[in-house]
């Protein structure tokens, strides 16, 4: 497959490879670093080798591994990686939020849903514009919430 999986488009961030780039035609890392710039020119983190970068891969439901850059097989059928505790740290960038975001609602058990939100929307809107973290919340929880 070249292109996307169909999942993907909903279920990655607006900004991964995997909105575009199909299943081994970028490598997955385990959270976002300066070692993963986000190159607006492309749309996309990349490698230090300009290789295309997912760093959710709770999201992308891929487990950390160097498919594009080392040629690892793709593995079929895995359970969905969970979040990482470096993942339920709050980003210092706005392109990483709705990552977090989904990080925070998986990780949070299903009587706790409404406490995790009201928690999340308070730290991020400490640090972030708030109409923003109400875009990315908005986004975020019409996918997740229908989900669980």
């Amino acid at each position: 497959m070249s292109g996307p999986l169909p999942q993907w488009c909903e279920q990655t961030c607006v900004v991964c490879p995997a909105q575009v780039l199909g299943p081994g035609r970028f490598d997955v890392v385990d959270r976002p670093g300066p070692e993963f710039a986000y190159n607006a020119d492309i749309g996309w983190r990349v490698t230090g080798d300009g290789v295309a970068v997912c760093v959710h891969p709770y999201r992308v439901g891929l487990p950390p591994g160097g498919y594009a850059s080392l040629g690892v097989p793709v593995p079929v059928a895995v359970p969905r990686p969970a979040p990482t505790p470096a993942a339920l740290e709050l980003p210092t960038e706005l392109v990483d939020l709705e990552g977090w975001l989904v990080a925070v609602l998986r990780d949070a058990p299903a009587e706790g849903i409404f406490a995790a939100v009201a928690r999340a929307e308070r730290l991020a809107g400490e640090r972030f514009d708030p109409r923003q973290v109400v875009a990315a919340m908005r986004r975020v929880l019409s996918v997740e919430l229908t989900n669980r």
